[in-house]
């Protein structure tokens, strides 16, 4: 490495945020940019550690370890320490087709199990990656690169979420016509509706990466449901390839008493609209989005990235309060002896959302161990409150830990907006019923990893509708994974990383 001794000599940093109580008044980025030498320091901070865990992205104890898209982390972090900012880019780029959005939202598990986090904290290395391809953009490096020719065969994606723009967008490297339709009305699936603008600028940065992939011939439509307004047979026959990338969209319910009032909703139901109202108008401050938080106490359930979500959006709207429950023990503050390097390390950590809501609030929002039991109208036959009770962790006959109410603990707690944030059971049914594809048990489109290939010729599967629900760089490892077996069935060869 450039600084082999630099892990010794510097300490993290990462970039300061905007102060919680003035960042909740906008819905802008609120991470300010680190300086370049700064960034460097960073990268000195890296290790000739001998075997780079760091991008290994294999699963231990069902979590990721190490990064699934297997960034080649040291050698651009080496580069960038040495100033060679283009030269990082490049390598950045060998692995990952957007950095800009793993750099943001990815939870990095590349530092989970970083090796230098066996004895200090570990290398900034999701810092690192942002402050390059930001750098990238900045000095105009990244530009339209199109293939040098075109194979004349033809794919559609459907869905255009991470896992469905890395394919599109390997596709089109290898040089094949590739048309990528969106049921919604903009392109970016998760990305753009899924995760809030505070996160992951919609303008900024979305948007600036689906032009690009247009200008190097990338066909985007949008308002297309497939099996509804586009035949799912029609698009079997107009292409010679499909890959649905349509991700695990249907939500984890809550069928307790009163869940059927009116301001229950899903949590993507809420941040849905709500960046849809943003984009929507130029002067958001103007109008309210459909689902609004001001004034109201708010119950967010589920403790999860998307419920962290749901925090942050309802301080924004002006929410009289937020109270966010956990089912799950409170983790702790150091990893425990059955959690070891270089397992994901499953700690107690604040995110933005509780930073902001413990800056205005006073405290924490989360509730450990508690479970909701009815939602209550009131006079009005509006909701009004949530009963909830704590719960203990107990095994059952089959050794199996199931939740038991602890007796004495019920309680009601004010809501007058409850945000279902529990999780996803997997892909929605109609387009997997109408194309007659196999499921797996949990539900899930079934497509072998690494063959991606389903049960209907010419029909490929690949991220949160084949794997389940997960990480925005998991659906990047499935889109490349599977563009590179489309390739192979359409050209016999393949050339794709």
């Amino acid at each position: 490495m450039g600084k082999p001794t630099g892990f010794i000599e510097y300490l993290r940093e990462v970039p300061a945020d905007s102060p919680p109580t003035a960042r909740v008044a906008d819905w802008n980025e609120f991470h300010i940019h680190m300086p370049d030498e700064a960034l460097r320091t960073q990268g000195a901070r890296c290790m000739d550690c001998g075997i780079p865990f760091c991008h290994s992205g294999v699963l231990i104890s069902g979590m990721a370890s190490g990064c699934p898209i297997n960034n080649l982390i040291p050698e651009w972090n080496d580069l960038m320490y040495r100033g060679l900012w283009r030269e990082a880019l490049d390598r950045l780029h060998k692995t990952n087709n957007f950095p800009e959005f793993t750099g943001r939202v990815c939870p990095a598990p590349c530092e989970g199990s970083c090796t230098l986090g066996i004895i200090n904290p570990p290398v900034a290395i999701k810092t690192i990656e942002c402050a390059i391809v930001d750098k990238g953009w900045d000095e105009g490096w990244i530009t339209p690169n199109l293939p040098e020719i075109r194979t004349g065969k033809s794919v559609a994606v459907v869905g255009s979420g991470p896992a469905g723009l890395a394919c599109a967008d390997q596709l089109n490297k290898a040089g094949h016509t590739v048309t990528v339709f969106e049921r919604a009305d903009r392109i970016g699936g998760l990305l753009l509706y899924g995760i809030p603008n505070m996160k992951l600028d919609k303008h900024k940065v979305v948007e600036r990466r689906v032009r690009l992939m247009e200008a190097e011939g990338i066909t985007f439509k949008t308002g297309i449901e497939v099996g509804k307004n586009l035949s799912a047979e029609r698009l079997v026959t107009d292409f010679q390839a499909v890959v649905l990338c349509t991700g695990a969209t249907k939500p984890r319910d809550l069928p307790i008493p009163g869940r059927d009032l009116a301001d229950v909703h899903f949590a993507m139901e809420f941040l849905t609209e709500n960046t849809r109202h943003l984009l929507d108008h130029d002067t958001p401050n103007g109008s309210r989005p459909p689902i609004d938080a001001m004034g109201k106490h708010v119950v967010v359930i589920g403790g999860g990235d998307t419920g962290t979500d749901c925090v942050g959006t309802s301080l924004r709207h002006g929410c009289a309060s937020v109270t966010q429950l956990e089912i799950l023990p409170k983790p702790p503050l150091e990893r425990a002896k059955d959690n070891p390097w270089p397992e994901w390390p499953k700690v107690y950590k604040m995110d933005y959302g509780q930073e902001e809501a413990a800056a205005i609030q006073g405290a924490d929002p989360r509730q450990y161990e508690v479970t909701a039991k009815r939602f209550l109208a009131g006079a009005d036959g509006k909701l009004e409150g949530v009963e909830i009770v704590n719960i203990r962790w107990e095994k059952d006959a089959q050794g199996r830990f199931s939740p038991r109410d602890v007796e004495g603990t019920l309680r009601v707690i004010p809501a007058q907006l409850v945000l279902l944030a529990m999780g996803f059971l997997g892909p929605e049914d109609d387009l997997l019923n109408d194309l007659q594809i196999e499921r797996d048990p949990r539900s899930n489109a079934k497509a072998e990893h690494g063959k991606f290939a389903t049960n209907i010729p010419n029909v490929f599967a690949a991220g949160d509708c084949r794997r389940g629900q997960s990480l925005v760089v998991w659906a990047i490892n499935e889109g490349r994974a599977a563009a590179r077996e489309v390739d192979r069935s359409l050209t016999g060869q393949t050339q794709l990383p």
